[in-house]
């Protein structure tokens, strides 16, 4: 039987850059196919060469043995492939059954939609999925899980015998994991062929059948999942050993640098309290919708404080906004940060200086040598992959646009650090830089505050974990707590209160 699609030799260049050298993959029907290899690997590319937005300057495309040309995305949606992206590809204010049917509805008499048809078609593919939904109402009500089957049920309208899913399980909770993990099985049970890009790799060998691993935009290896480990996976990835996923460094913690007293906004978090030294990482650990990131937010002023008071080095603040935030020396990393992050279509240089204008200003004007200065430090001290600064932030790989925004905020000589989900879809050596920026940082008397959902992450990298629940704070647990390991973690995020 042949492959369902298949890339033979393919190359794709950019100016000052070869994205894709002489790279091969098959992808068997009825297959789940893991791919992996760093950001910046090449793995961006290949999925926009197989969707049709990019054309290869040399090699072959062939969809069931027959050599194909894909000259726009259209045509490679004819030839059954589909993708479903990390930011979901979802207009909210429309209804599911509108989103399912984008550019493709079923047409009555006179030419109107039929809405009973595709209402009924829609209910049909999302039960067919084990997803019970009124699928009139409109897709900004339902969540992350259930949109990203309105993406799959979407390319099985087309009869995809190839779907793409580009870090699928990036923004969804445990259970929404566990549903789309045995999404995945049926449609493989189907002979519905799956190429499943991850930088977690407990999902690859639960879920795959065989794993391309990318590096440099070439193809290093391809092997059936059940001969590969976690060693050999990295050493694939990076072109070394990872000795040390978490490169924990021990440091005094000094004086108190934010305190919160029951602090409560409306809605969101309820009486909490703890406090973040200098020189030391803080971890917030919980579930999705905990409040881990409100908190955060009520830190930075985008959230009000209605309730408790705020402590910066002991005197009590009022943080209306993040412009106040940043006066007191509080910068903060987001999880999204290409939506709040960054100005994508900005070049690196104009990102590193966002926070810090009066750093590079002379006489009330931006100096030219001084933007030059910062942004060159940055891009090597971060070891950023850039060709240049003036290289738009949003062609960067996600790693390096984490370093990015890393940057921005190391510029603006802050001292609280706020870091909510920093190696979210990343992969591991950028993962191991990110650690080591955060260490370095520490090791200088910085104050560190990580929100992470990876349970391995904030037991590797914190000195305490704050551990939340529906808004309020269910435990503190220090490094040498003999409760300080994964079980206890998730006692107390499942409402196991612990006392503190």
């Amino acid at each position: 039987m042949s492959p369902v699609v298949e890339l033979k030799g393919v190359t794709k260049k950019f100016p000052g850059v070869v994205a894709l050298r002489d790279m091969a993959i098959q992808i068997e029907p009825g297959e789940v196919h893991g791919l992996i290899g760093e950001n910046g690997a090449g793995k961006s590319t290949l999925i926009k060469v197989l969707t049709g937005v990019y054309q290869p300057e040399e090699g072959e495309i062939h969809v069931d043995g027959e050599r194909r040309k894909f000259a726009s995305p259209q045509d490679s949606q004819n030839a059954g492939i589909a993708c479903v992206y990390q930011e979901l590809n979802i207009v909210r204010q429309l209804s599911l059954t509108d989103n399912i049917f984008l550019n493709q509805g079923i047409k009555g008499p006179g030419g109107l939609l039929d809405y009973k048809s595709m209402d009924a078609k829609a209910t049909e593919l999302l039960a067919s999925m084990g997803i019970k939904a009124d699928v009139t109402k409109q897709a900004a009500i339902f969540g992350m899980g259930v949109l990203q089957m309105v993406e799959i049920a979407r390319a099985l309208l087309k009869d995809a015998k190839l779907i793409i899913m580009d870090e699928p399980t990036s923004s969804l909770g445990e259970s929404e994991v566990d549903e789309l993990m045995r999404v995945v099985r049926e449609l493989r049970s189907r002979g519905v062929a799956i190429l499943f890009v991850s930088h977690k790799l407990e999902e690859l060998f639960e879920l795959c059948d065989r794993v391309t691993v990318m590096r440099d935009g070439e193809h290093i290896l391809t092997e059936d999942i059940e001969n590969m480990d976690n060693d050999k996976l990295i050493r694939a990835m990076v072109g070394r050993s990872v000795e040390n996923q978490f490169p924990k460094q021990d440091n005094t913690p000094g004086e108190v640098a934010i305190e919160f007293r029951g602090v409560t906004s409306v809605g969101k978090i309820k009486n909490v309290s703890f406090t973040a030294r200098y020189g030391e990482i803080l971890g917030f650990a919980g579930l999705v919708g905990a409040g881990r990131t409100e908190t955060m937010r009520c830190i930075f002023g985008d959230l009000p404080v209605d309730a408790g008071e705020v402590l910066v080095d002991g005197k009590s603040v009022r943080i209306r906004n993040p412009r106040d935030a940043v006066r007191k020396g509080i910068a903060y990393v987001t999880e999204d940060r290409k939506g709040q992050g960054l100005v994508l279509n900005q070049s690196i240089a104009d990102n590193l200086i966002l926070s810090a204008f009066r750093h590079v200003t002379k006489g009330g004007w931006l100096s030219p040598s001084k933007v030059h200065e910062m942004s060159a430090k940055s891009i090597e001290s971060l070891r950023i992959k850039t060709p240049n600064a003036d290289n738009l932030a949003g062609k960067l790989s996600g790693g390096n646009q984490q370093k990015v925004v890393i940057g921005k905020w190391i510029n603006s000589v802050s001292n609280i650090y706020l870091f909510d989900e920093p190696t979210r879809g990343i992969d591991v050596g950028a993962k191991v830089e990110v650690y080591n920026i955060m260490n370095t940082l520490a090791s200088q008397g910085k104050c560190i505050i990580m929100v992470s959902s990876e349970l391995p992450e904030v037991l590797g990298m914190s000195d305490r974990v704050i551990v939340m629940r529906g808004g309020e704070v269910m435990a503190e647990i220090n490094r040498d707590d003999p409760k300080f390991n994964e079980d206890d973690i998730m006692k107390a995020a499942w409402g196991e209160r612990q006392e503190q």
